[in-house]
């Protein structure tokens, strides 16, 4: 289960949050200030607060979200989540279940490595491939990826069981059975 982050004040006065946009190739280009990048973190346990550890590795992460055109670039320490890291730092990714069981937050890995032992939505073979979930990711080292089309992983996923291949929507089907009620 995933553990709620909640931010330490800290005595120096950091910017507020100022997310820039860089035209390039019609893809904008979001980034954060390093400043509020290394605001310390904290994980909530049943037993209270856990300190932020100085000495956890960060990593660079660039997502090329691809369905919107968007490339952000962010910072996110090894032993947080990719998504949540996101999130407080305003940038917003595609995902649904945020447990690592659907495909709604799924990438590929171009360059690097993500750590997701509960990724339960993505088979190894897909893990092999390069495919990720950054719900429950963690990054290994500086690392960029592509968001993928959630119905395209799904099929990869899944398709091999479907015989005939994907179902199609029947309009006429839908309208007899409709009128048989």
């Amino acid at each position: 289960m995933a553990l709620p982050l909640l931010r330490i004040p800290s005595t120096s006065s950091i910017p507020p949050t100022r997310h820039h946009s860089f035209p390039s190739n019609n893809r904008r280009k979001t980034t954060t200030p390093m400043a509020e990048l290394q605001t310390p973190l904290v994980r909530l346990s049943g037993n209270g607060y856990q300190s932020p550890s100085v000495d956890v590795p960060t990593h660079k992460v660039t997502i090329h979200d691809r369905q919107r055109g968007i490339v952000h670039e962010f910072v996110v320490p090894e032993d947080q989540y990719i998504l949540h890291t996101a999130e407080s730092q305003n940038i917003t990714l595609p995902f649904a279940c945020r447990h690592g069981c659907c495909t709604s937050c799924a990438v590929r890995i171009k360059n690097g490595q993500i750590r997701q032992p509960e990724a339960l939505g993505i088979s190894a073979e897909l893990k092999e491939k390069g495919y990720a979930l950054l719900c429950v990711g963690f990054p290994s080292s500086d690392v960029e990826v592509e968001t993928q089309d959630e119905d395209e992983v799904y099929w990869l996923q899944f398709g091999r069981y479907f015989a005939r291949g994907p179902v199609e929507r029947d309009d006429y089907a839908l309208e007899l059975a409709m009128g048989d009620e």
